[in-house]
C-alpha cells in the first residue's frame, strides 16, 4: 500500500519561488565590481532570473546545456545561479584563480556554451578565448562597455542580453534528478574533476544546512557568504538563503578585512561564512578600526581547520560563536557542522571550547565512518584514526565524464582523502590529509594540530607542517612558518612554544621561515611544493 500524499518535485525552482512569494521584499545587498553598493530583493532576483532563463532559451540553448560563470559574489551572479538552473541548463561556476591551462581544460571538458563574467576577469577571457572549443557566447556582466567590446569580438553585455528575455516566462519543466549545477575540484594533482549536482541534491543540501544543529539559517538572519560563489556554490548559501528568506549581503571583490568589517557593521550582518585566512584579516581589521561587530552572532569556518586561538578571540573579544564545519566539492559541500549537544550545557567554557575544536557531527542525510588501509571499519571512540569515508543524499556518485564505477569504493562509500577520528557522540575531527600526515617511527603526527599551535603564537601569521625525511625515524615534522609583520621570532623560541602543548616526540625538529606559503586556487597550502623544497632539510 502506498502513501496518499502529494508528490512535488524537489527542484531549485521551488527555492526561488518560495523566496519570491513569501519573502519577496527581503533585501539583497550587492557590492558591485566597481565597489559601489546596489540593493534588490528576492522578488527582483526571481524576476530577472526568469528573464535570464528565457534569454538563454531564445539564444538556442537546450535543457542540460552547460553555462559557465566567472564572477564575484554579487546580484547578477545570484540571478545566474537561479536563471540558468531553473531555465533547464546547468550552472557551471568557475574558479578564476585556477591556472589558465586548468581553466581551458575544465571549460572544454564541461562543453560550456556560454560564459558570463565580471569585468575583473576580462584579461583571463582574453587570454584563453581562442583555446575554448565549445563556447559560442561571451557575456560581460555589466552595462555596455566599448573598451571591453574592442577586446572580445562579438562580446555581449548582460543588460542587453537580459532585455531579450521575458520576465514573465515560465520556468523550464525539469525532473528533480536532472543536473542543476557543476563544480570542479581544485586539482592539486592531475586535472580537476567535475561534480554534477542535481536539483534534488541541492534542495536536500539546503534543508540539511539550515537545520538548527547545522548552520541554523532562518528569515531572521542577515547572511554574508564571504566564501566565493565560484567555490562549491558558496557552500550552498544562495540556495539556503532563498529557502529560508534571509537577507543576503554579497560582498563582491572586496574581501579584505577592512571592507568586510565595515560591511558587517553597515548591514548588521548576523552570520558570515568563509575560510580561516579571511577571518584572520577580519580580526585584525576589527581591532584596527575599533569595531565590536556587535551584530555578528556567529561565523562559519570551513576549508581548513580553524585554529583554537581564533575561536577563542572571536568568542572573548566579540561574543561571536565560531561554527566549525567540514566538507568537499564532492559533498555539495556540507559534511559536518559543530553544534553542542544538550549534555554539554553543564560543561565549563573551556570544556565546551575543546568540543568546538572538532569539525562536528553530520546532519541528517549524511553518514560517516573511518576505515583502516584494508577497508575495515574502525571504532568511533575518539582515539582511533582512519581514512574518512562518507555517503549521503548530496554526496557524489560519479565524477562528470568519468568511467562507471571509478569514483566510489567497493563498499559504495566515497573516500575523502582525509584521516579523521570520530567519537561516541559522532563528533568528527580531521587529523590530516592522508597524503600529508607524518608517520614518525610508526606513530602518526597530525600536521593540522602542529599548525594550529603555531598560528596561536602572536608572532606567527601563517604556518604549515610537513613530513621531512629522517634517517632514523623515516619522517619527522618540520614547520614552515611566516612571521607576523614587524616581528623577529627565532626558530628556538617557536619550537619552545610547543613544549607544553604536544608530546615531546611530536614537537617539530626544525623551523624554516618564509615570506609566504604557496597556495592553490581555493586557498589550500600546496604541501607537495613545500615537501619538494624542504623535505630533505633534516638529512644534512
Amino acid at each position: 500500500m502506498h502513501g496518499q500524499m502529494m508528490a512535488m518535485p524537489l527542484t531549485i525552482h521551488s527555492l526561488i519561488d518560495h523566496g519570491a512569494r513569501y519573502h519577496g521584499d527581503t533585501e539583497i545587498v550587492s557590492v558591485e565590481t566597481d565597489g559601489s553598493k546596489a540593493k534588490t530583493t528576492w522578488k527582483g532576483i526571481s524576476d530577472r532570473a526568469r528573464q535570464l532563463g528565457s534569454a538563454l532559451t531564445k539564444l538556442g540553448l537546450f535543457k542540460g546545456d552547460r553555462v559557465a560563470t566567472i564572477a564575484w559574489n554579487n546580484a547578477r551572479h545570484l540571478e545566474c545561479y537561479f536563471g540558468i538552473s531553473c531555465g533547464g541548463m546547468v550552472c557551471h561556476t568557475i574558479n578564476p584563480r585556477l591556472f589558465p591551462e586548468q581553466l581551458v581544460y575544465i571549460i572544454n571538458h564541461a562543453e560550456d556554451r556560454v560564459i558570463f563574467f565580471d569585468k575583473t576577469f576580462l584579461p583571463i577571457i582574453e587570454g584563453i578565448r581562442e583555446k575554448l572549443t565549445t563556447v559560442d557566447t561571451f557575456v560581460l556582466m555589466s552595462e555596455r562597455d566599448e573598451q571591453a567590446a574592442s577586446k572580445i569580438p562579438g562580446l555581449v553585455f548582460y543588460e542587453d542580453f537580459l532585455a531579450a528575455g521575458d520576465e514573465n516566462a515560465d520556468w523550464m519543466d525539469v525532473d528533480e534528478t536532472d543536473a542543476s549545477s557543476l563544480c570542479y575540484t581544485s586539482g592539486t594533482t592531475g586535472n580537476p574533476k567535475g561534480v554534477l549536482y542535481s536539483h534534488r541534491s541541492t534542495v536536500l543540501h539546503s534543508l540539511g544546512a539550515a537545520l538548527p544543529d547545522t548552520l541554523n539559517f532562518s528569515a531572521r538572519e542577515v547572511m554574508m557568504p564571504v566564501v566565493p560563489m565560484f567555490h562549491v556554490n558558496a557552500w550552498g548559501v544562495p540556495y539556503a538563503a532563498a529557502m529560508v528568506g534571509a537577507k543576503l549581503v554579497l560582498p563582491g571583490p572586496g574581501l579584505d578585512g577592512d571592507s568586510l568589517a565595515r560591511l558587517i557593521d553597515d548591514e548588521r550582518v548576523t552570520v558570515a561564512l568563509g575560510v580561516p585566512t579571511i577571518w584572520q584579516g577580519l580580526l585584525a581589521s576589527l581591532d584596527k578600526l575599533g569595531s565590536k561587530a556587535e551584530s555578528l552572532t556567529r561565523t562559519v569556518v570551513g576549508g581548513s581547520a580553524c585554529p583554537p586561538s581564533m575561536i577563542a578571540e572571536f568568542r572573548e573579544k566579540y561574543g561571536t560563536e565560531v561554527v566549525h564545519a567540514w566538507g568537499m566539492t564532492e559533498t555539495s559541500p556540507l559534511g559536518t557542522a559543530n553544534a553542542l549537544l544538550e549534555r554539554h550545557a553543564g560543561m565549563t567554557e573551556e570544556e565546551q571550547a575543546k568540543v568546538r575544536e572538532s569539525q562536528g557531527r553530520p546532519p541528517y542525510g549524511v553518514e560517516l565512518k573511518i576505515v583502516d588501509d584494508e577497508g575495515n571499519t574502525l571504532p568511533e571512540d575518539g582515539a582511533a584514526q582512519g581514512n574518512l569515508r562518507i555517503r549521503g543524499h548530496w554526496v557524489v556518485d560519479s565524477y562528470f565524464g568519468a568511467k562507471a564505477d571509478t569514483t566510489l569504493e567497493s563498499d559504495g562509500w566515497f573516500e575523502t582523502g582525509d584521516v579523521a577520528s570520530i567519537d561516541a557522540d559522532g563528533f568528527m575531527t580531521i587529523r590530516d590529509r592522508s597524503k600529508d600526515i607524518i608517520k614518525s617511527g610508526g606513530e602518526w603526527i597530525s600536521t593540522v594540530e602542529l599548525e594550529s599551535i603555531a598560528v596561536g603564537h602572536p608572532d606567527i601569521a601563517d604556518a604549515a607542517a610537513i613530513a621531512a625525511k629522517h634517517e632514523k625515524w623515516d619522517e619527522r615534522p618540520v614547520l614552515i612558518a611566516v612571521r607576523a609583520q614587524g616581528t623577529n621570532l627565532t626558530e628556538k623560541e617557536l619550537i619552545a612554544f610547543f613544549s607544553d602543548k604536544v608530546a615531546k616526540w611530536q614537537i617539530p625538529d626544525a623551523v624554516v621561515f618564509v615570506e609566504e606559503l604557496p597556495r592553490n586556487a581555493t586557498g589550500k597550502v600546496l604541501k607537495n611544493k613545500l615537501r619538494g623544497a624542504y623535505g630533505d632539510v633534516l638529512l644534512a
